[in-house]
């Protein structure tokens, strides 16, 4: 058996996630990591739906959230993690996406308020060289290389 094999009855789930870029940032949010007590970042997405092509799930995301529209959505990789969060143990697997706002004002803005769930949230501008650097975490992992290897810096 595998060393990293944990679960049989657990899930893969499938997650879409889209960096949005302007002049050396990316547009972030804050989790906390509570049985580890550690913050890192994720870029806006969300779970793939049932039935749904995972660029579909970054446009409703964005809509469900934001109330805001992305377009030239392209698939920059996927990454795959088995990993713990919370104290359980997750696999998913995550297609990036690189994109641009329909509405070029979030540009100047230094951030922007949406909500996950019930929850009001913050999504902010922050340089990628502090991501590659390691000066915070940016996950979904492997998402640093991914974005060096895209030139992104």
């Amino acid at each position: 058996m595998d060393s990293t094999h944990t679960d049989s009855k657990g899930k893969i789930t499938l997650k879409a996630f889209c960096v949005f870029s302007h002049q050396g940032a990316i547009l972030v949010y804050e989790r906390f990591d509570y049985a580890k007590k550690q913050g890192f970042y994720r870029p806006l997405g969300g779970k793939v739906e049932f039935g749904e092509y995972s660029f579909q799930t970054i446009r409703r995301e964005l809509m469900e959230e934001t109330s805001m529209v992305a377009e030239d959505i392209r698939l920059l990789g996927v990454l795959e993690n088995i990993f713990v969060y919370n104290g359980k143990h997750q696999h998913e697997v995550d297609f990036v996406y690189d994109g641009v706002f329909t509405d070029k004002s979030v540009y100047s803005r230094g951030y922007i308020e949406f909500v996950e769930g019930k929850a009001k949230m913050t999504a902010k501008w922050m340089p990628i060289k502090e991501f590659l650097g390691g000066e915070h975490i940016l996950y979904p992992g492997g998402l640093p290389q991914l974005l060096i290897e895209k030139g992104y810096s």
